[in-house]
């Protein structure tokens, strides 16, 4: 009798795999991306099909026709890699030497101090308090934007760092400017947090480890993103609804127009 398992498709068997290894959500949706486009490249043949010579192949065109940066075409080499040691099991040996697309030689801009008074003097709302947060704490935008109420000591003027880069918590120091600003943000989460209980909608975005340990953690203020967007939406992992954080491009275009006046 034929079974009736079917074994998942390759890009989910990927999914799998990364949420299993605590990566983060963006580092799924570029590892899927690339696994994709390597395989669409070569005609849609199955990776295990493949090997050392063919990623080699990828990894030339991406530097010599796609003119990708040098940091594209790594995030495509660990992608590959990834899929290869982690999902497939299969040794591809040693990869031959290929072209590595060029790295552009640039002097870092470094603003001044009046540049960095105007840029904050420009700024408002939840911008404000988390630009405050990067350049007084030392927090990357996606540590900024999934820090949650817990993280805040304002007692000891600390901040604590989950999953930084390298997967690594740190404690930082939390400035006294931007106080103000954070009790403001968690005041409007602590709204949002009842009119969301009043609505039945009581899901969070956590690892599955998280999830597992802390099963009502959605329904506790302390866990929510103190940067909350105003909008509930779907969470693509787990399909419920909830409030998820501000987006980057948030962030992102509020800062490029604030660079590009300084300029003007």
């Amino acid at each position: 009798m034929e079974s009736l398992y079917k074994e998942p498709r390759l890009l989910d068997q990927v999914s799998t795999r990364i949420r299993y290894l605590h990566y983060s959500p963006k580092t799924e949706h570029s590892y899927r991306l690339w696994i994709k486009r390597f395989i669409l490249f070569h005609n849609k043949t199955h990776p295990k099909d493949m090997g050392a010579d063919e990623i080699t192949v990828f990894l030339n065109y991406l530097a010599t026709k796609s003119k990708v940066a040098a940091s594209t075409q790594n995030q495509a080499l660990n992608a590959i890699v990834f899929l290869y040691k982690e999902v497939l099991n299969q040794d591809i040996g040693n990869i031959k030497p290929f072209t590595y697309a060029k790295r552009p030689k640039r002097l870092p801009t470094v603003l001044s101090h009046g540049e960095i008074k105007r840029i904050f003097e420009n700024l408002n709302g939840p911008c404000l308090t988390m630009v405050g947060l990067m350049y007084g704490s030392g927090l990357r935008l996606n540590e900024s934007l999934t820090l949650r109420i817990m993280d805040v000591d304002f007692d000891r003027a600390e901040i604590m760092i989950r999953n930084g880069k390298g997967a690594k918590d740190r404690v930082t120091m939390l400035p006294e400017s931007v106080i103000p600003g954070l009790k403001y943000a968690i005041s409007k989460v602590a709204d949002f947090h009842q009119i969301d209980s009043n609505n039945g909608i009581d899901h969070i975005h956590l690892p599955s480890a998280l999830l597992k340990k802390y099963p009502n953690a959605a329904k506790e203020l302390k866990w929510k993103f103190i940067f909350s967007s105003a909008n509930t939406s779907i969470d693509p992992v787990t399909g419920k609804r909830g409030r998820h954080h501000l987006h980057k491009r948030t962030i992102e275009r509020a800062m490029n127009l604030q660079l590009t006046q300084l300029v003007l």
